[in-house]
């Protein structure tokens, strides 16, 4: 068929249809990168539907543009203004909706609804040590109060012996459609979230826990593999993700360079180092997936000078010493899975979703991530309660989070005694500008 014909018939398309039919051939491309076709498209989606123009000599002045703006840029150059014009418009789009906070969690409220508009979804990419990719995707979404927790898996999963790493992605549409479900095999928006190196995942990765049939290991930030115990294959692999730019991450980025926040720009007033940090609060979850186990708030939070050791502020949430602030658990705890076939807990361990926010109720320090618990060996020195003590921590570049519980066996339940969190002095002479 003439280039003339087939011109004509795309310059009936729309633009997810434009880059489909760019991907048949050499030829198609470059027919669908034509430059008339594309100015047209991106002077309908600058003036709204409901301009006319009547004038003549509009017109005239219009179509003379029109023929400059076509042969004095090189082809492509007006899809390419238009998808960027399309993805600035969608990014404003999606990060208007996430301005408004939750006052109980500083967190953006309407999270759900800015991905349900993205059309937002994420996907696994895995990659064997002869370089060849493997895509996981048909995620299982569980949403909580600051996190969602996204589950692939399946029966065709490579041989772990063979991985060298694993990247996760935030996936988008190129140019989203409010009007249509989003086409998995139309164009698409990568943004790398996290990568991870999976070779010798079971000696380089942090053991949390077991069952009959499934291994977890766990790699920062947030990742959980589960592996079979017989075939030494994935089971499944579980991402954690905190609300805290959990958009942006997903959907600012790149499909190599992960987004990176701009920095805080702190008060004048806002920190002295004789002082401290003050009224500083913190929402905790403690979950297992499917059910929760604790959602707590504390206000107040502070740190004096002379808490300050070792590289660490240190902030006392829950006091060993102070019962009336101790913790109830609700239930055992333990993470849930699945696959297509079987389903199962492991005990001993949970995701713990922290929120710390600054005395101006700014996010500072957050994440969602599998912690696993361990006896303790020292004796519990408690009156007021009778049995073994375990410990559960956490601890990435920005902080350590350490937990006591005892387990009370006349309720079968857990009591958390203790709760301390140690902050980073980079972590906050970065956030402040100051030096502890």
């Amino acid at each position: 068929m003439p280039s003339e014909m087939l011109l004509k018939i795309f310059s009936y398309l729309d633009a997810v249809s434009l880059l489909s039919v760019g991907c048949v051939n050499k030829r198609f491309y470059e027919l669908a990168n034509d430059n008339g076709i594309w100015l047209k498209l991106c002077s309908s989606s600058l003036h709204p539907k409901w301009t006319v123009w009547k004038m003549k000599s509009k017109q005239t002045e219009t179509v003379s543009l029109g023929c400059a703006a076509v042969h004095d840029k090189q082809p492509g150059y007006w899809k390419k203004e238009y998808i960027s014009k399309q993805t600035s418009a969608f990014k404003t789009r999606v990060m208007r909706l996430v301005k408004l906070l939750d006052p109980y969690t500083g967190l953006p409220c309407k999270n759900k609804e800015a991905m349900k508009v993205s059309g937002l979804s994420w996907i696994i990419v895995l990659k064997d040590k002869n370089g060849k990719e493997h895509v996981v995707e048909k995620p299982n979404l569980s949403f909580k109060d600051t996190s969602v927790t996204v589950l692939w898996y399946g029966t065709d999963w490579p041989c772990l012996d063979i991985l060298s790493t694993l990247k996760l992605f935030g996936v988008t549409p190129l140019l989203p459609d409010q009007s249509r479900h989003p086409n998995k095999k139309g164009p698409r928006r990568f943004s790398l979230i996290a990568e991870y190196h999976v070779a010798n995942l079971t000696e380089n990765s942090v053991a949390i826990g077991a069952d009959k049939l499934v291994q977890l290991f766990s790699l920062s930030p947030g990742l959980l593999v589960g592996i079979w115990k017989e075939k030494n294959e994935i089971a499944f692999v579980m991402a954690n993700l905190h609300y805290n730019q959990l958009l942006e991450r997903s959907i600012l980025g790149s499909a190599t360079v992960q987004y990176t926040p701009p920095p805080n720009k702190p008060l004048l007033d806002d920190i002295d180092s004789e002082y401290g940090l003050h009224d500083y609060s913190l929402h905790l979850d403690l979950h297992g997936r499917s059910c929760m186990y604790l959602c707590g708030s504390f206000k107040c939070l502070f740190c004096r000078k002379r808490d300050i050791e070792n590289g660490y502020l240190r902030l006392r949430v829950v006091n060993l010493k102070d019962n009336r602030k101790h913790l109830p658990i609700i239930g055992t705890l333990g993470i849930c899975w699945e696959t297509d076939v079987f389903k199962g807990n492991v005990k001993d361990c949970f995701v713990m979703d922290l929120t710390l926010l600054d005395e101006t109720g700014k996010p500072f320090w957050c994440f969602s991530a599998p912690v696993h618990m361990e006896l303790s060996t020292k004796s519990s020195g408690l009156y007021d309660y009778m049995g073994h003590i375990y410990t559960a921590d956490y601890a990435d570049l920005e902080g350590k989070v350490c937990v006591e519980f005892v387990w009370l066996e006349e309720t079968k339940e857990y009591i958390i005694v203790s709760l301390v969190l140690y902050v980073s002095t980079k972590k906050v002479n970065s956030w402040y500008g100051t030096n502890y």
